[in-house]
């Protein structure tokens, strides 16, 4: 059980700042959106960028915000200690996922339970699931004549997509939107929400007053 010394403060009253890490595997717009987010509070930052992939953009977005990043191979995420290890090191204790591809391992689970959240481009339970992310979910909903779409917030267990539900919102799928319109109005809905979820779970989580 992780216990640093940031957690334990925050679990008793004091004021004391709450250190975040994102993990990504892509373009980072959700992550950039978090960090700018959080540049305002003083009681929540974001510390710690970990990709799965060398070239991802959302590495350079933490360059450019001065934050440090780290990426893992997929091998060596799934064995976990390393990545638990530099979770550590940085004094970690709330984890996002924004646009991470890869599933959480149990070792991870169980050193940040219920402190860990993912976003995803649907309205869980629907298009859910282990290869359900990015494009494919917006195509996927198209293809299926559904008229509303929109975002899911979530708590993250052992399996893809199948943690609590924290948050969800909607968008209307019109007769004439292509797969792109529909990206165009979840990552809408993406933007506005995700870092206020965050927060919010954040402070209910480490029972933090606003």
């Amino acid at each position: 059980m992780i216990a640093h010394f940031s957690r334990l403060c925050a679990q008793i009253g004091l004021f004391m700042s709450i250190k975040i890490a994102i993990f990504g595997s892509g373009s980072g717009t959700n992550a950039e959106n978090i960090i700018k987010y959080f540049q305002k509070s003083s009681s929540i930052k974001v510390c710690l960028i970990l990709s799965n992939k060398s070239d991802a953009y959302i590495l350079e977005r933490a360059r450019l915000h001065q934050i440090s990043s780290v990426t893992y191979t997929k091998v060596d995420f799934e064995k976990a200690e390393d990545v638990l290890s530099m979770l550590n090191k940085y004094e970690i204790d709330f984890v996002v996922l924004a646009g991470f591809l890869l599933r959480v391992p149990v070792l991870l689970l169980r050193a940040y339970p219920n402190k860990i959240v993912n976003i995803h481009p649907a309205l869980l339970p629907k298009y859910g699931g282990k290869g359900m992310y990015g494009d494919r979910v917006h195509e996927a909903v198209v293809a299926n004549g559904e008229k509303t779409s929109g975002i899911t917030i979530h708590s993250v267990d052992e399996h893809y997509d199948s943690g609590h539900i924290i948050f969800q919102a909607t968008c209307s799928v019109l007769p004439q939107d292509t797969p792109a319109d529909v990206a165009m109005k979840v990552h809408a809905l993406e933007y506005q929400y995700f870092p206020k979820v965050i927060e919010d779970t954040i402070y209910k989580v480490f029972n933090l007053n606003p």
